[in-house]
């Protein structure tokens, strides 16, 4: 399996935070958050135990596409997913498609919500995206009510491609609509002065 983020030199930095690539020793800091019903609410799969989580995170396929992230000279605050993958192409191109995207996923927790911390966060990643490993598009999912997460994929410019009807199953709330938006480089490029690197100190 082909490492992708080892190519950016980590960490990066915006005006607020420092992200990083994930390791085990962050298990803790992120299960603090994680354990939390309204964080439960909408990630994957919601451990019970701190060891199932434990077994859940250290697991090569995961944490080699998981970021943290933090204030300056603190304490980790929320952690996202960078998987980057293969486009659909037909058989003759698809050489062309490999690694070309990337989906995204985050998770902030509560306790630093409404200072804008996800947005600058998600961000960043976007940025490493397509600057730093040269993608095409990048792509996030959620459920239609998790209305905060949505909210943010729009404040950074993606679009929404698809509202599915009754797709997505979810643990309490039965069938559920489900979103998928995204952005490719020449939209995000665009949006160049919002977009600016902040300078590291």
């Amino acid at each position: 399996m082909t490492d992708h983020l080892a190519a950016v030199s980590w960490p990066v930095r915006t005006d607020r935070l420092w992200l990083r690539r994930a390791t085990l020793d962050d298990v803790d800091a992120t299960w603090t958050f994680r354990q939390l019903p309204e964080i439960g609410e909408w990630i994957s799969r919601a451990p019970t135990t701190k060891e199932a989580y434990a077994e859940q995170f250290g697991h090569e396929g995961r944490l080699s596409g998981t970021l943290v992230f933090g204030l300056h000279d603190g304490p980790v605050v929320g952690d996202l997913m960078l998987r980057v993958e293969d486009a659909w192409a037909q058989a003759e191109v698809a050489e062309a498609a490999v690694a070309s995207q990337a989906e995204l996923g985050w998770t902030l927790d509560p306790s630093y919500g409404g200072r804008g911390l996800a947005t600058e966060a998600v961000g960043e990643v976007m940025r490493v995206c397509f600057e730093d490993l040269g993608l095409r598009r990048v792509v996030a999912n959620c459920f239609a009510d998790n209305v905060a997460s949505w909210r943010l994929m729009e404040r950074l410019g993606m679009r929404r491609e698809a509202h599915n009807v009754a797709e997505s199953l979810h643990r309490s709330r039965g069938w559920i609509d489900g979103l998928t938006y995204a952005i490719l480089v020449d939209e995000w490029r665009a949006r160049r002065p919002q977009n600016r690197r902040p300078t590291s100190p």
